[in-house]
């Protein structure tokens, strides 16, 4: 067997023994160029992959491919289509990680609402900072917390934000009714502009497709306050960036923490988002809310599973409720 694993960048050494004692396992890392993964994969029997675009001549050029493990929960990065057509089953691992990222989200709102970071920095350069108003922060008790996309991560942030803090929770979550929303202490709102005026604090839970891309650009950001606060850590290309860099750097919003991107990694100088290594109020994170010893722990034994599924040809299990994976028809199982 020929097991190919993208982006090795992202370690893991259990997974990796575990490979290796299943088969011929290649590592290749992240940003490898189309041509080179699909003559590495032609003849695989696995791929695994996190970031790695796998496209439709990847897919198409590996003749023996019995399934695509994504260790991670984003299926955005691989043509479903062009996988289906070809009856390869597609598999993603979207538990490991649902309170660690919720929890990474939170730590970013909570920096941000505290201004944690330039306080840290004043310290470390002047050793105190004294009570004037540039280091005034916020609480999050009694601020309305907006959550776009009321998932397994959505929800534990707003149980986070809610029952733990204070705040008043408000979604919008088009495919979720709002009494189900209120059973978790969420009120639901109809409309994304709707949502985006009230909200103090703007947390992104949605995944990456086609209806999303892009569902805060410039006329969702000149809806939120000039004092609300942005959260990304999904996917980047659920914001319009360039037009959030506008924001940021004209103050019509209070600042933003991210940790994903739509070109990555982020660089210093060179990136369509290097101007934010300047700004006080953002705090920037290199794509690792998800990057816990607990949470590592259950990706690599999960995806384990599902590549033990894939290589001895038995059905892989489907976890996601992604729509475009529950249309898969062949190697695959529900549950």
């Amino acid at each position: 067997m020929k097991i190919v694993r993208t982006d090795r960048e992202l370690e893991c050494p259990h997974l990796d023994r575990e490979l290796a004692a299943l088969g011929d396992l290649v590592l290749l890392p992240e940003g490898i160029a189309e041509e080179e993964l699909a003559a590495v994969v032609a003849d695989a029997d696995l791929l695994l992959m996190c970031y790695t675009p796998v496209t439709a001549t990847v897919i198409a050029g590996a003749r023996r491919l019995k399934g695509i493990v994504k260790y991670g929960v984003g299926i955005d990065a691989i043509d479903i289509p062009a996988a289906r057509a070809t009856g390869v089953p597609v598999v993603n691992i979207p538990e490991y990680a649902e309170q660690t990222v919720a929890e990474g989200a939170f730590a970013l709102m909570l920096a941000l609402a505290k201004k944690l970071v330039p306080i840290d920095r004043q310290m470390q350069a002047e050793g105190w900072a004294w009570p004037t108003g540039r280091w005034l922060g916020g609480d999050i008790a009694g601020k309305t917390v907006g959550i776009v996309g009321l998932g397994r991560i959505g929800r534990a942030f707003a149980r986070m934000a809610g029952q733990g803090f204070g705040a008043r929770v408000i979604s919008y979550t088009p495919d979720m009714d709002a009494g189900a929303m209120a059973a978790l202490g969420v009120t639901k709102i109809d409309t994304l502009h709707d949502m985006l005026a009230e909200a103090d604090f703007v947390s992104l839970h949605c995944t990456l497709n086609a209806g999303t891309r892009h569902i805060i650009g410039a006329a969702e950001l000149a809806r939120m306050k000039p004092s609300a606060f942005l959260i990304n850590s999904s996917r980047g290309a659920l914001v319009d960036e360039a037009a959030l860099l506008d924001a940021l750097r004209e103050g019509r919003i209070a600042g933003a923490g991210l940790d994903v991107f739509s070109q990555e990694p982020l660089t210093r100088k060179g990136h369509p988002l290097s101007p934010l290594f300047g700004m006080e109020n953002v705090i920037l994170m290199p794509h690792l809310t998800f990057y816990t010893a607990e949470a590592m722990a259950r990706l690599e034994a999960e995806t384990l599973e599902r590549c033990r599924e894939v290589l001895e040809g038995r059905p892989v299990l489907v976890k996601s409720r992604d729509p475009r994976l529950l249309a898969q028809e062949s190697g695959v199982r529900f549950g």
